[in-house]
């Protein structure tokens, strides 16, 4: 679940937990991307069942302020941390394609590496060029060098699940094969990621069936009694305010 803040504020915040608690309810994991945190809404995220908090560094500390001024790369840093502290898991990558160089992104990866703990999760993004935007004009990204960050990101960060992100639906499925030997090891799935589309199931499906790939399969949870009903209330909630 995302939202495009720079950072919740209190009564923002206990919407989402609200939100957090009905999915937690169901037995299934939740993440959230909200922007900053402070130590104590991430200890109130955490106290509400969340699972993930989603928080990219986006880029090297030296390219960051080339593309970013609403926030800086330490405020990341800093909310990162605050993650970790309470004991949230992290999802933290990149986004490649911005104009940065080959050094900004072996910087980025370095970053990652360096925090107290690798993320979890590892978004590998491909800049989506939307029309309009300041980086509407960036140039393609050789194809190449995205999977050297993968497979850079899988020698550094041995255990963390590296996610191809945004950009898949306009990948080759050649590119994604590429990725997946190079370490890739898990997508984000669906027709929509957040606000640019996303490769459809069906061409991941038969992607993954000519590749010979198969789906992790997780241990099912046991749900509540009544979860899915105190879902609905909780979302209904959130809604009706």
């Amino acid at each position: 679940m995302g939202a495009a803040w720079r950072n919740p504020t209190d009564k923002n915040l206990e919407q989402v937990i609200a939100m957090v608690e009905g999915v937690h309810a169901l037995g299934l994991e939740t993440c959230v991307t909200l922007g900053m945190l402070t130590g104590a809404q991430a200890r109130r995220l955490k106290d509400a069942g969340l699972d993930y908090y989603n928080h990219n560094l986006d880029t090297s500390p030296e390219f960051y302020g080339q593309v970013i001024t609403t926030r800086t790369f330490q405020d990341r840093l800093d909310t990162l941390e605050h993650i970790r502290d309470v004991g949230l898991k992290t999802c933290s990558g990149g986004i490649l394609g911005m104009g940065e160089s080959r050094r900004d992104r072996a910087s980025m990866l370095r970053q990652l590496a360096n925090l107290a703990a690798h993320p979890e999760s590892v978004p590998i993004n491909l800049l989506v060029r939307v029309e309009g935007t300041p980086l509407q004009a960036s140039e393609t990204l050789d194809p190449f060098e995205f999977v050297r960050v993968v497979a850079v990101a899988r020698i550094l960060m041995p255990a963390s699940y590296v996610r191809l992100s945004a950009g898949r639906s306009e990948m080759s499925d050649e590119l994604q094969a590429l990725c997946y030997l190079a370490g890739a090891n898990s997508i984000f799935y669906g027709e929509r990621l957040l606000t640019t589309p996303n490769a459809e199931s069906d061409r991941d499906r038969a992607l993954f069936a000519r590749l010979g790939l198969a789906f992790e399969e997780m241990e099912p949870e046991r749900t509540e009694p009544g979860a899915c009903h105190k879902a609905k209330q909780a979302l209904d909630a959130v809604v009706e305010h």
